[in-house]
């Protein structure tokens, strides 16, 4: 059956972004032209409009390589960027070594084709949001079902964050319940995910405790409404966490810097906040389980841990798709469904750049969305 197409005309070709890893060690980033797919009866091609810089693309954009080794080369439409992968982290790249690998988890733009299939039709001219990798890219084929509508008025760059974040909140929370908890601790709160959180804990009425660096991240958080919010450059930080963590019970943390000592300074803090109310000692600690999730790697230093905080404590990893895979489609629809009503409220991302997929390739933009700070959030418009 045939599909059915929007106008203006779809082109043949459009630019995709891939990386590649050579065996060699030598790292590529660049565009190239791929035929523009032609639905199945359960597909739909969508013009990609919008897409984020996640922390979590970049594992994949630029791999293990040393990005103080960058070098720009190609045109100012076509631009190449090449690094070094050090030799130490070679065997970690091998499996995809010699491969140009498309970028980008999430985005959101405007069906122009469908498929025969009721559930492709009916998206048709609407603007969708869609997760599923190889999303910097000006055209990409999806099935129907993997697609979110977004509502009538959002803007794609409304919807471009629909899933990793807003999933990623809300699998926290419900992390928290499913496991016996009752409040949490997260770091890097101040950022887009962190803000969320904060805003579905407040509507919820979940105990969150929400640890940052500055103090201007403190104010930022305090003033959406935050009631406890640790900085790690206070003096007094440890003091604070754990009368913060003592305030509301939380036994559970989602880190997202991954390395350094923060994990265990976590559980030191719930520790000595159970230890307040003992009734007896125990040179075991605590027997309440206190449970620390590394989801991130913004510090990409060894995990440093000083066992200090008793026997009872657990320490691992939590990733978004191992747990939607967990919950299964019903339940990880009925998230979605509430990322899409809440679309721009509590889910809402702010941007502080926009740029074109070229755009995305310049030094001056890998420069700044390659430290992964809080606040400087890169947004790619492939349509630009």
């Amino acid at each position: 059956m045939k599909a059915h197409t929007m106008t203006p005309s779809i082109p043949h070709t459009a630019l995709q972004l891939r990386s590649l890893i050579r065996s060699t060690g030598e790292l590529e980033v660049a565009l190239v032209d791929v035929p523009v797919p032609q639905p199945a009866a359960d597909e739909v091609l969508v013009r990609m409009e919008a897409t984020p810089i996640n922390p979590s693309d970049l594992g994949l954009l630029f791999g293990a390589a040393d990005m103080s080794t960058a070098r720009a080369g190609g045109s100012a439409e076509r631009p190449v960027i090449h690094a070094q992968v050090p030799e130490r982290a070679l065997k970690a790249m091998a499996g995809r070594f010699d491969q140009a690998l498309p970028v980008g988890n999430e985005g959101a733009g405007t069906v122009v084709k469908a498929g025969s299939s009721a559930a492709a039709q009916a998206l048709l001219g609407k603007k969708v949001a869609l997760m599923g990798g190889a999303m910097y890219t000006q055209y990409r084929c999806i099935p129907a079902e993997q697609c979110l509508r977004l509502p009538d008025d959002a803007t794609p760059a409304q919807g471009a964050s629909c899933f990793v974040n807003p999933l990623t909140a809300l699998g926290m929370v419900q992390t928290m319940k499913s496991e016996g908890h009752s409040a949490l601790v997260h770091t890097a709160a101040a950022s887009n995910l962190g803000q969320m959180l904060n805003r579905i804990c407040l509507q919820d009425k979940v105990g969150l405790v929400n640890i940052v660096r500055k103090q201007g991240q403190v104010d930022l958080l305090k003033a959406q409404g935050a009631k406890f919010v640790c900085s790690t450059e206070s003096p007094d930080f440890m003091a604070e966490l754990t009368d913060a963590i003592a305030a509301t019970g939380a036994t559970i943390a989602f880190d997202a810097l991954g390395g350094g000592r923060l994990a265990g300074q976590i559980l030191t803090c719930m520790e000595t906040a159970l230890s307040r109310n003992a009734q007896v000692y125990s040179r075991y600690g605590s027997p309440t389980h206190k449970q620390v999730y590394l989801y991130g790697t913004l510090d990409t230093a060894p995990t440093e841990v000083v066992r200090n905080f008793g026997f009872s404590w657990g320490m691992g990893g939590w990733l978004l798709f191992l747990f939607l895979q967990k919950i299964g489609p019903a339940a990880a629809q009925t998230l979605r469904e509430r990322v899409a009503a809440e679309l721009s409220t509590t889910f809402a991302s702010h941007y502080a750049h926009e740029v074109s997929l070229a755009g995305a390739l310049q030094m001056e933009a890998i420069a700044v969305y390659g430290k992964r700070s809080t606040g400087a959030k890169f947004l790619i418009n492939p349509s630009l």
